[in-house]
């Protein structure tokens, strides 16, 4: 568990940094991601290529970590991201909108790296806030 738990650690750090090759570092060589924001990454490489996106994309990319629940080789991670759109996203030229979300970050690990990761957030209410989609607010 405390392996988990410095792992998750360093991983923050590296977002942190934004720091494409430390974030991947971190995963196994046949892991895979998968993301609302991007397509499904199988492999370092893949990983690696999307983190680098990211940044590009966001380049002020910011992610805070709460406290990960930890189980059975699992663990699940409540966190808050902020970001300002610089490069391209979805066909749209970077807009220097910003945008603040809740995810969730869902870990399997194998051998004290991630096997598999899993990022839940709402999508929609992220492009709502880049300017991609329209949305009216609820009553």
């Amino acid at each position: 568990m405390e392996t988990i738990r410095e792992l998750l650690a360093q991983h923050e750090e590296a977002y942190r940094l934004r720091d494409p090759r430390a974030l991947t570092d971190h995963y196994t060589q046949g892991a895979a991601v998968s993301s609302p924001m991007f397509p499904q990454a199988n492999g370092r490489d893949a990983i690696e290529t999307s983190y680098a996106k990211l940044f590009r994309v966001f380049p002020d990319w910011t992610i805070t970590f709460g406290e990960p629940c930890i189980g059975d080789g699992r663990a699940m991670v409540i966190c808050r991201v902020k970001g300002t759109q610089q490069g391209e996203f979805m066909g749209l030229p970077g807009t220097g909108r910003k945008l603040e979300f809740d995810c969730v970050l869902s870990f399997e690990f194998k051998d004290g790296l991630i096997a598999r990761e899993r990022r839940i957030y709402d999508f929609t209410g992220l492009l709502i806030q880049l300017g991609v989609l329209k949305g009216k607010p609820a009553l």
